[in-house]
């Protein structure tokens, strides 16, 4: 006879208590003092009634526990559990009376209430508390909800007023216990530093115990730990970790005296589910990972080594909006505060923090603040970037293994025609790349930074490490350079760790010229970065904005000119846009719909996370099938070795047979021995399939075997085509940025001649008396406040865009030459 929803409840719950460290027992058996949290079926009170589960912890009656079925609303059974909290008898020892804590539990939702906070409110919870938690909450004089609403004022001290304004914002929130807050702020306005302020505080003065600071990959995380280490808390002068222990996650324990932890979603995950993480796995940025892919979120089970209240902060810095949905689980595990941090929120995220946006600075209102520089876009279009090529047969070209690159010579016995998404993919066009170096080059120093004689900090976003390494190669054959002046920096660099050839990109006069895949996308900080430039597309609107942002950045004089020492001021950046990725349409949202064009690399990582998305195992299964008639025995062996015996085929059938309906039914029939199983029963079967198929995937020995054999097939190089460049300019936006920016200055002048003493000289007597440095300086001044907001050079590049026939070369740098624009302004 099946069991009621009632009584499936209980044993759920019963699970839970017992993995929490409860240990669960009949009224008529119960020993408090054998465990240190017991909890007692069928309680009686005074005044009637019996408390599901009476809970004690140290042999003291501490909360109590509702049963009810699944399904039940929950809110509606808190007026029930609040009586029962006050009907503990008399003579019963208790830490608080009423009963400070109340849990109502279907046994998979869970809400809990503790009474001893200021105006308490029920939480959703993953599960219980352990006893011990349980007591240290009741012997607190005061809980953590109440020193949040008592924090001590905020010490400027070096914090821009953007940042804080955000640590105040974030407080306030805290105070009025929302459960998730929002920071947005743009790019290069130092959320990473506001963010450890802010932890300082509540570790210092609300008494947290351990907060969590979740990064977007690997190497943010230890960029995130130096600068926990670098800095120098206000009241005490002392750094951080020598008042705190800050551990960087690396393998699977948390260190019990830390009071902070960094570290990315996936190795979180990986401690809660009790595996290995492949380090790797957290190198790529989740903007590009198979993370993406999957639709259901990853599942998340209870650990008893990291119970709920492990965290009682959990911190996201510029993590992509997978992780409020795919890996939220892992979010909402932890009885805890979110805080996140973004420069780009996509309306995903913004309805993840239930709209609870606490700051939101953009890169406009940086710009305005002198927080950010802006931005020009630079174009570059050539026949073969838009529309591909054609080599007539007969002629010859070389073949590339991808994975060795090794060459070898062939004769087309056919015409090789391809389009622009085949570029640097299936064919790779020297010429191409060659063609857009060079209009790089030829431009830098009329059109983008005239006069300047060192390359500026450049940044070259590639498709893929061979592409990058194609760049590399060409930069320097056209610039005349050698190894130090452009390297590459992506996760396939040896010899040297990524991290230190990024310090030297930051700090060192070379290299000019970095080319990087995603490596430096997302959070790395390069303060003196003039160019970003685009030779790959970007469909996602976010990752756009965070690629772009690595320009944004603003930086000292000195520190500038130390690695660029023409540079004078940095005022701006370029974005140079080879590929029309500022042109192209882009969304939020990247949907997997079993399309062709997801990467197998990705398909594959998202199995590793373990993905039972039924999309991604059918993408797979049909990349594997066409990638076995491909193989040669030798590689199908490899194949069979790294895989423990399985062939691709064989995987495939597997996969496809668990995510086929009429399998899934029929083998359901025969697991729970019945010719109508339920629809939780099919999905329970279901899932164990698509666990059991897709397990020879998830062994980084066979998932990388497989990827270096797909890898292992060739690229074919066109060395006939020539390629030709059609256009080379600002573009359309940053002409009409010029024009607004001019025709402000003009406005400006005419309206205030009669107020600016060096603008009264140059109306009226323009070459009868000098101006003085004095009255030149007034005038710089003036135009640099609201609503101007110009500099001279920003205002000679502005009519350099729009009148380059008259304006040209490097003014604009020494405050004289306001004079010359005025006198251009007015005609003389």
């Amino acid at each position: 006879m099946p069991k009621s929803p009632e009584a499936q409840a209980r044993e759920n719950i019963d699970r839970q208590l017992e993995a929490c460290g409860w240990l669960v027992q009949n009224r008529d058996d119960a020993d408090i003092a054998v465990n240190l949290g017991v909890a007692i079926r069928e309680f009686p009170l005074e005044g009637g009634g019996e408390a599901d589960y009476m809970l004690y912890a140290g042999g003291k009656a501490i909360g109590i526990v509702e049963a009810k079925p699944e399904g039940s609303t929950l809110t509606g059974v808190e007026v029930q559990s609040a009586k029962y909290t006050k009907g503990l008898a008399a003579h019963i020892p208790a830490y608080h009376r009423p009963l400070p804590f109340a849990y109502e539990s279907t046994g998979k939702e869970t809400r809990f209430t503790n009474t001893l906070n200021p105006d308490y409110r029920s939480r959703e919870v993953f599960t219980f508390h352990r006893p011990e938690t349980l007591i240290e909450f009741a012997q607190q004089p005061e809980q953590l909800r109440a020193r949040l609403k008592s924090m001590p004022p905020l010490v400027p001290g070096s914090l821009w007023d953007v940042q804080q304004r955000a640590i105040v914002s974030l407080e306030a929130s805290l105070a009025f216990d929302r459960p998730r807050s929002l920071i947005q702020m743009s790019t290069g306005s130092g959320k990473t530093f506001t963010a450890v302020n802010s932890i300082y505080r509540l570790i210092r003065h609300a008494g947290a115990r351990r907060i969590v600071f979740i990064v977007d990959r690997g190497n943010l995380g230890r960029q995130t730990l130096k600068e926990f280490q670098q800095f120098v808390t206000p009241d005490d002068g002392r750094k951080f970790t020598e008042l705190y222990n800050v551990q960087h996650l690396q393998g699977a324990t948390i260190d019990k005296v830390s009071r902070v932890c960094i570290t990315t979603i996936q190795r979180l995950y990986s401690i809660l589910k009790g595996e290995p993480l492949d380090p790797e796995l957290e190198e790529g940025s989740s903007f590009e990972s198979g993370s993406l892919l999957t639709r259901e979120p990853i599942p998340v089970e209870y650990n008893p080594k990291i119970p709920i209240e492990t965290f009682d902060f959990v911190f996201t810095d510029e993590c992509h909006r997978s992780i409020y949905n795919l890996w939220r689980q892992v979010l909402d595990y932890f009885d805890a505060h979110l805080v996140g941090l973004t420069a780009t929120p996509s309306k995903q995220t913004i309805g993840f923090f239930n709209r609870n946006l606490v700051m939101e600075y953009n890169h406009e209102k940086a710009v305005a603040d002198g927080v950010n520089v802006d931005f020009e876009v630079y174009r570059i279009k050539t026949r073969m970037t838009d529309q591909g090529s054609k080599v007539d047969k007969g002629f010859y070209v070389d073949k590339r293994d991808r994975e060795t690159r090794a060459l070898r010579y062939e004769q087309l016995d056919e015409d090789l025609i391809y389009d622009a998404k085949k570029l640097d993919r299936d064919v790779v066009a020297p010429d191409q790349l060659r063609t857009v170096i060079k209009a790089y080059k030829n431009a830098l120093f009329t059109e983008l930074f005239p006069g300047r004689t060192w390359v500026p900090k450049t940044l070259i976003f590639a498709k893929d490490d061979s592409h990058a390494e194609d760049i590399v190669k060409i930069v320097r054959e056209e610039f005349g350079k050698g190894n130090e002046f452009c390297q590459k920096i992506t996760y396939k660099t040896t010899g040297v760790k990524p991290e230190d050839l990024i310090a030297a990109f930051r700090n060192s006069p070379m290299p000019r010229i970095a080319v990087t895949v995603d490596m430096i996308a997302t959070g790395t900080d390069i303060k003196p970065l003039e160019v970003v430039m685009f030779m790959r597309s970007v469909k996602s609107r976010t990752f756009f904005e965070q690629m772009k942002g690595r320009g944004v950045r603003v930086v000292s004089d000195t520190d500038f000119q130390a690695v660029t020492p023409d540079g004078g001021t940095k005022d701006h950046f370029v974005i140079v846009d080879a590929v029309g990725v500022c042109e192209a349409a882009k969304t939020d949202t990247k949907p997997l719909e079993r399309k062709k064009t997801v990467s197998f690399e990705k398909l594959i990582e998202a199995v590793a996370f373990g993905s039972t998305d039924e999309d991604i195992l059918s993408s797979v299964a049909s990349r594997l099938a066409r990638l076995d008639k491909r193989l040669s025995k030798k590689q199908q062996e490899e194949v069979r070795e790294a895989t423990g015996g399985q062939s691709l085929p064989q995987i495939s059938r597997d996969l496809l047979d668990a995510v086929d309906p009429d399998t899934q039914l029929a083998k359901a029939k025969i697991e729970h021995n019945t010719e109508t199983p339920t629809d939780e029963q099919i999905k329970s079967t279901a899932t164990a399939m698509m666990k059991a198929a897709a397990a020879p995937l998830r062994t980084a020995r066979s998932r990388n075997k497989i990827i270096e054999i797909k890898k292992s097939f060739e690229q074919t190089i066109d060395t006939v085509s020539l390629d030709e460049l059609i256009d080379a300019g600002f573009d359309a936006k940053a002409k009409e940025r010029a024009k607004q920016a001019v025709e402000s200055f003009e406005k400006f002048i005419d309206e205030h001649h009669d107020e600016i003493t060096a603008l009264q000289v140059l109306y009226s007597q323009p070459y009868r008396r000098r101006l003085t440095f004095t009255e030149i300086r007034e005038l710089s001044e003036a135009i640099a406040k609201p609503p101007l907001q110009l500099t001279p050079e920003r205002l000679w590049r502005a009519y350099e865009t729009l009148e380059k026939s008259k304006v040209r070369g490097s003014g604009g740098k020494q405050l004289a030459d306001i004079v010359s624009l005025v006198r251009h302004a007015l005609k003389q």
